[in-house]
């Protein structure tokens, strides 16, 4: 008789937890969710290089450069002209515009959280970092047409400019490295908006509806998206074939020829503010979020270069939405302020 009665207990428990866990729909909650929500914190601070360490003056001039069009040939454009924060830090583009008005070979990447995005930068990698990257649309002929050592002279010319090296840096000398080191300090700064999801991570069980739950769970586990899209910003940084791209452009594999993995292997960016940033895939090729999942959800092509994590899902159209709810999570309340807000006397805080 105990027997029996521990036996009806254990299963009295087990039917309150599959009630309390479960959404309206029905759905139990993964067992996992608590352990897949533990990876996705807030973090503490927002890191700087040591050879580039963070300071109020440095993150100003960085800020000016970004807005003024000095940095191009003709004056008319500026690194905020590719990277707007009303879209997510890039352009709504499905490839950047070149000076002439045809297309560049590739989307506008999000400089949004650009601070976490260690390693290789770009869609192919090309940049060893991010104080690399400036002067490369800067002195491209179809971007902002300024060769470098024009630019440097420009800002030399400015007085304005030299107190604002002056002060960043202890003296006015101003080169192509301060400028990149400005430029880099600066978009460090820009962050992603705490958004619902994060709510509801930090113990907000409201913040987010039971559908977007379901997809917290679809998205970490039998879809697989936080194999490449995990942690607080949502990537590892890498580069992979998700059997997309075809033709000549092949990616990181351009750079590195002798790996078949990195053949058509693009990097992966961040899913913060991912809503205001369609169309979506290195080259704008799909034009909104649904159209993103139904390619995961087919596999893509199947080459040698695929990666291992893209198989065919089989999701049920249930399931896409919930995938869909789960994303619309990811955007920041309030609008991003980088470009006005006063910038912290130490290094800040997400």
């Amino acid at each position: 008789m105990l027997s029996i009665m521990r036996n009806i207990g254990a299963a009295a428990t087990a039917l309150i937890t599959v009630i309390t866990v479960s959404g309206p729909a029905g759905t139990v909650a993964d067992p996992r969710r608590a352990e897949w929500r533990a990876g996705y914190r807030v973090p503490d601070a927002i890191p700087f290089p040591e050879t580039n360490p963070y300071s109020q003056a440095k993150a100003e001039l960085g800020r000016r450069l970004f807005v003024d069009p000095i940095l191009s040939g003709a004056r008319d454009r500026a690194c905020l002209t590719c990277h707007q924060p009303g879209l997510g830090w890039a352009d709504g583009r499905a490839r950047a515009a070149t000076l002439a008005g045809s297309n560049m070979d590739l989307r506008t990447p999000t400089i949004l959280n650009v601070a976490w995005q260690d390693g290789p930068l770009g869609w192919d990698g090309k940049f060893r970092d991010l104080e690399t990257v400036a002067r490369t649309p800067i002195a491209a002929a179809g971007n902002m047409n300024l060769k470098l050592v024009d630019a440097v002279a420009r800002l030399k010319a400015d007085e304005s400019y030299s107190a604002a090296f002056a002060a960043a840096f202890g003296d006015p000398a101003v080169s192509a490295e301060r400028l990149d080191q400005a430029l880099a300090t600066f978009q460090r700064t820009i962050v992603a908006k705490r958004a619902p999801f994060d709510r509801w991570i930090a113990g907000d069980e409201a913040a987010i509806p039971e559908t977007a739950k379901r997809g917290f769970d679809l998205f970490n586990g039998k879809a697989g998206c936080a194999q490449c899209h995990s942690g607080w910003s949502f990537t590892d940084n890498s580069f992979h074939d998700i059997g997309t791209a075809e033709g000549n452009d092949i990616g990181r594999g351009r750079l590195m020829p002798k790996s078949v993995a990195l053949r058509y292997a693009f990097k992966t960016p961040t899913l913060r503010d991912v809503e205001l940033r369609g169309p979506y895939m290195h080259d704008g090729a799909l034009p909104d979020l649904a159209a993103v999942i139904n390619l995961y959800d087919r596999g893509g092509i199947d080459r040698p270069s695929r990666a291992r994590e893209i198989k065919v899902l089989h999701l049920a159209a249930e399931e896409k939405s919930d995938l869909l709810a789960f994303l619309a999570t990811l955007t920041g309340e309030g609008e991003s302020n980088a470009l006005t807000a006063p910038l912290p006397v130490d290094a800040p805080k997400p």
